[in-house]
């Protein structure tokens, strides 16, 4: 009777043991194999695919741009562990590494090494949500259904970033977000070429405002990317200067989706854009008598719409544009000009059309895809619209895309 009674006490004081993290690992293996019709911008072995580059003629008049290419690699495989499960004073707390194996490349030859993707921890209580670290830009985050490892680029933004992101619950389908962000790998170009030290000199992260309506069928996202940043510390003479540009790139996503197929489009208003790996980018509208840089960037409308269809058999479809609209003020001169890695001063406007057929058989999935990317350039760029107008001409290639993807 006493030690039952004693066993009853010392229960009453007995903590109850607290949730543990739930550890997982995933991933896939994923092959590519590529043929292209035409030299393009891109990186990664050319996997990640941007647009085809101008035509670039010898004396004799030939295109030595009009090369077809194949190429074959494994780089896109990816790792990574997930923590959930774990709980404190109500909240929920979790975490994400991924990696894959785009390091170390250089054109065709080098070792592929590990890189990171995304690093971030999670806390949540309630209606609201916290997310630290390395993870997708929100205007990034919405994807097409392609198997092409752009995943739209350019466009669609393609970006990681370190950040500090909030979401609020306001309702049961619609939740508010506001973010500060920075950069890392995906950065914004300038003087010094691409470097993460203009925003870091600029003091103020990136910040983002966006609304998401999700009622499980659709889905409804707004936002707007403000970036500002300071291209120099110091002029031709040293002297210190405090030069800065501004620009913000509002967008809208929507989604309806069935049980067989699903329907997305996103609409972009982008001013510069070269840290979301989309066209554009900024120059040099006028000098002060100090030496201080007055800066102007691109405008482009850049947008696109997928369509999937099927479960194991899969079927899609993919249409892509962008129009390049020309600097918001005059250039001073086409020396003081950056421009994002996928295109060049005297690009115009792009479209892209692709076709996807994927054949699911449980956790492997093969997939051939055929994409059509046409570029529009022109010579003899205008300072004052920013535009190279004369003698436009479109070029164009064709790419096949082959894919054997095993996921566990």
């Amino acid at each position: 009777m006493i030690v039952s009674l004693l066993g009853i006490s010392l229960s009453a004081f007995a903590q109850p043991e607290p949730p543990k993290n739930k550890i997982q690992l995933g991933g896939f293996i994923r092959n590519y194999g590529v043929f292209d019709t035409r030299v393009a911008y891109s990186s990664a072995e050319d996997f990640l695919y941007y647009l085809p580059k101008d035509q670039s003629l010898t004396e004799e008049g030939n295109d030595i741009n009009a090369q077809t290419s194949f190429k074959y690699a494994a780089l896109s495989s990816r790792l990574w562990v997930t923590a959930s499960g774990y709980e404190f004073n109500g909240i929920k707390m979790g975490a994400r590494v991924e990696f894959d194996f785009f390091a170390g490349v250089s054109g065709y030859t080098g070792t592929s090494t590990a890189r990171l993707r995304q690093a971030f921890v999670t806390l949540s209580k309630n209606d609201w949500a916290i997310k630290i670290g390395q993870a997708w830009h929100p205007l990034a985050v919405d994807q097409a259904d392609v198997i092409a490892m752009n995943a739209g680029t350019p466009f669609n933004a393609l970006n990681r970033s370190p950040q500090f992101a909030f979401d609020y619950k306001a309702s049961d389908n619609l939740t508010l977000t506001a973010m500060a962000l920075s950069q890392m790998q995906y950065c914004s170009n300038g003087p010094s070429g691409t470097s993460a030290n203009y925003l870091v000199r600029g003091i103020l992260p990136e910040l983002y405002a966006g609304m998401t309506y999700d009622d499980g069928k659709n889905v409804i996202k707004a936002g707007v990317d403000l970036l500002s940043i300071k291209p120099r510390t110091n002029g031709s003479d040293g002297a210190k200067v405090s030069d800065r540009i501004t620009t913000i790139t509002p967008f809208v996503y929507a989604m309806h989706k069935e049980d067989m197929w699903s329907l997305k489009g996103k609409l972009y208003y982008g001013q510069a854009g070269e840290h979301l790996t989309m066209n554009g980018g900024y120059g040099v509208h006028a000098i002060g008598s100090d030496g201080v840089y007055e800066y102007t960037a691109t405008q482009h409308v850049t947008g696109w719409l997928s369509f999937l269809y099927g479960k194991q058999v899969k079927g899609a479809l993919f249409l892509g544009y962008d129009k390049n609209l020309g600097t918001t003020k005059s250039l001073y001169s086409s020396d003081l000009f950056w421009m994002s890695k996928n295109c060049a001063a005297n690009f115009n406007g792009a479209f892209r059309v692709v076709s996807t057929f994927i054949y699911n058989l449980g956790k492997m999935t093969f997939g051939i895809e055929h994409e059509s990317t046409s570029a529009q350039y022109g010579d003899n760029l205008n300072l004052e619209t920013g535009l190279a107008e004369d003698n436009l001409r479109w070029i164009t290639n064709h790419r096949i895309i082959a894919m054997a993807k095993y996921t566990f």
